[in-house]
C-alpha cells in the first residue's frame, strides 16, 4: 500500500474538509510533556487537551513513553504520530490529533526516556498506567515486595516501573540543578496524586534520603479527576475512520463527546493556560473524584458484572435491560449518593441523570468485558470504599454487595471455562475459585481471604459477610 493511502503528515492536507486537524504547524512543536502509558484513554483525553494547548503555544508537545510495549510506537511512527479520535454522540465527529510529537519505548530506549525526564523543557509528566501500575499494597502505600519495585531498588538506573522512572528522572534533574516537573496522575485511583507522591518519596527514601527530602519539599503531585468513556478500538472503528478520512489509520481511538479534567491547584513548574483548555483547577479535587469513582465507575463495574452474567456485551445493551438499569439507578441514588460530599455548586442528582444518559448512548459500543478487567484493583475504590462508609453510617448495603458477589461468579466462570482473567491477581483469584463448590459461606470466605482486596476489616464485619453471602446465593 502506498504512503498516500495512509494517514500521515504528508496526507493531512488532503483529508476531507469535515475532518478536524491540528491547528498548528507540526514542525514547530517542541516537547513539554512526558506521558507514561499512552493507551487509548490518554490519546482520547489528555492528548486532546494538549492538542488544544499546542494551538496556543507549541511548547506543549508530548513525548509518549510506553514502558514495555512497542505496539503504539510501531503503529504511529509511520503516521508521524498522527491518529484519529472518533467522537461518538448524536452526531459523529472525526479529529486528527498531532500532540504525540515523540513515541518512545522505555525498555528499548531507556536513556532517551531519561533524557526527556531530565530535560528542563519537560515541565509536566502525566501518567495513565492503570491502578496496578502504581505497585501499591492494600494499604495504598508502595509495595516494596512487588517484583518491579524490588528490581528497581536493586538497579535504580535500569527501572521497569513507572515509580522507578520518575525517581531516576527526578534524581537526574536535582543533580544538574533543574527544578522538578509537576507529576500528574490521570488514573482512576482514589487520592491518585497523594498516593503517587508518597510512593515516589518512599522509593526515593530507600535509595537516597536527601533526594527524598528534595522531592517532598520541591516536587508536586496534584490530585486529579478524569472522565470520558473510551471504548477499546475495534475493526468497526477502523473501518468507520478509514471511510471518513479516505485514508487508513493504523490505530484510531473513540470516545463519547463528554470529557472532564479536574486538577488540584498544585504545580511546581510551568503549565499551559488550563482554563482556556476547559480544564477545571480546584482546591478540592477529592469531592469531584469521589463523585466520579463511586457514581460513574462504581455503576460501570456493577453493570459489567451483572450485565455479563445476564448475557449482555455492551453498556448500552445492558441499559436496555429494564431490571438492570433500574437496579443501577437505585444503587446510585439510594446507596452511593449519600456517601458523596459534593463540591460547591455540584448537582449530584443532575450528575446521576447525565451518567445514566451517557450509559444509554447508542453510538457507544463500550464492551462490558473491558470494564470487567482488573476487578481486584478497581472494586476497592469503586465499591468497597462506599460499603465501608455505609457500614459506619448503618445504611443498607444489599445492593452494594451485589456487584462484589457477581464479580466472584465472574471469576469462577472464567476459571471453570479456562478463560484468561485480565487481573494482576489472576493467580490467587483462580486459586480461590478452584475450591468453590456453590456453598455461599464457604465460597465467599475463600475470596475474602484476599486481604490485598478486602483488607483486614471487611472480612471481620459480620453484617458485610452475611449480606455478601446472601447476594452470592442469588446467583448460585
Amino acid at each position: 500500500m502506498s504512503d498516500a493511502a495512509w494517514l500521515n503528515a504528508g496526507t493531512l492536507a488532503r483529508l476531507p474538509r469535515e475532518v478536524e486537524r491540528p491547528q498548528y504547524d507540526l514542525d514547530q512543536v517542541s516537547v513539554g510533556v512526558v506521558h507514561l502509558g499512552p493507551g487509548a484513554f490518554h490519546r482520547a483525553h489528555q492528548a486532546w487537551y494538549f492538542d488544544d494547548a499546542l494551538a496556543r503555544d507549541t511548547r506543549w508537545g508530548i513525548s509518549a513513553v510506553s514502558l514495555k510495549s512497542a505496539t503504539l510506537r510501531n503503529a504511529l511512527e509511520p503516521q508521524d504520530g498522527l491518529y484519529t479520535v472518533a467522537v461518538l454522540d448524536e452526531s459523529i465527529r472525526f479529529r486528527v490529533i498531532g500532540s504525540l510529537h515523540e513515541r518512545l519505548v522505555a525498555a528499548a530506549d531507556r536513556e532517551r526516556v531519561f533524557a526527556r525526564l531530565a530535560a528542563p523543557t519537560s515541565r509536566i509528566v502525566t501518567l495513565t498506567i492503570t491502578e496496578k501500575g502504581y505497585c501499591l499494597g492494600a494499604d495504598g502505600a508502595l509495595d516494596f515486595n512487588h517484583p518491579d519495585i524490588a528490581n528497581d531498588l536493586a538497579a535504580p538506573s535500569r527501572p521497569v516501573s513507572a515509580i522507578g522512572y520518575l525517581v531516576e528522572g527526578l534524581r537526574r534533574r536535582r543533580a544538574v540543578g533543574v527544578a522538578p516537573f509537576t507529576t500528574i496522575s490521570c488514573d482512576n485511583l482514589s487520592d491518585n496524586g497523594g498516593k503517587l507522591g508518597r510512593a515516589v518519596a518512599a522509593f526515593a527514601h530507600a535509595c537516597d534520603p536527601g533526594l527524598a527530602r528534595w522531592i517532598e519539599s520541591e516536587a508536586a503531585f496534584p490530585r486529579t479527576m478524569v472522565d470520558s468513556i473510551v471504548p477499546a478500538t475495534d475493526a468497526a472503528l477502523r473501518h468507520r475512520v478509514a471511510l471518513a478520512l479516505g485514508r487508513v489509520d493504523r490505530w484510531p481511538v473513540q470516545r463519547e463527546a463528554f470529557a472532564q479534567w479536574v486538577i488540584e491547584d498544585r504545580f511546581c513548574n510551568d503549565a499551559p493556560h488550563w482554563g482556556a483548555l476547559g480544564v477545571t483547577i480546584s482546591g478540592d479535587v477529592g469531592a469531584f473524584e469521589r463523585a466520579k469513582l463511586r457514581l460513574l465507575n462504581g455503576a460501570h463495574s456493577t453493570l459489567a458484572y451483572l450485565g455479563l452474567l445476564a448475557g449482555h456485551t455492551t453498556v448500552a445493551e445492558a441499559m436496555r435491560n429494564t431490571a438492570l438499569a433500574t437496579f443501577v439507578e437505585r444503587m446510585m441514588r439510594d446507596d452511593i449518593q449519600p456517601t458523596v460530599a459534593p463540591p460547591p455548586g455540584f448537582d449530584v442528582g443532575g450528575y446521576i441523570d447525565d451518567v445514566l444518559k451517557r450509559f444509554r448512548n447508542p453510538a457507544m459500543q463500550h464492551a462490558l468485558a473491558q470494564i470487567a478487567w482488573d476487578g481486584s484493583q478497581k472494586l476497592p475504590f469503586r465499591i468497597l470504599s462506599t460499603i465501608r462508609d455505609a457500614l459506619v453510617a448503618q445504611r443498607p448495603i444489599d445492593r452494594l454487595c451485589q456487584p462484589v458477589a457477581d464479580w466472584f461468579h465472574f471469576v469462577r466462570n472464567a476459571q471453570r471455562d479456562g478463560r484468561t482473567l485480565v487481573d494482576p491477581l489472576a493467580g490467587p483469584l483462580f486459586d480461590a475459585a478452584s475450591g468453590c463448590n456453590g456453598d455461599a459461606a464457604q465460597d465467599v470466605a475463600r475470596f475474602l481471604a484476599l486481604e490485598q482486596v478486602f483488607g483486614a476489616d471487611l472480612p471481620r464485619d459480620a453484617r458485610f459477610v452475611a449480606t455478601l453471602c446472601a447476594a452470592y446465593r442469588t446467583l448460585v
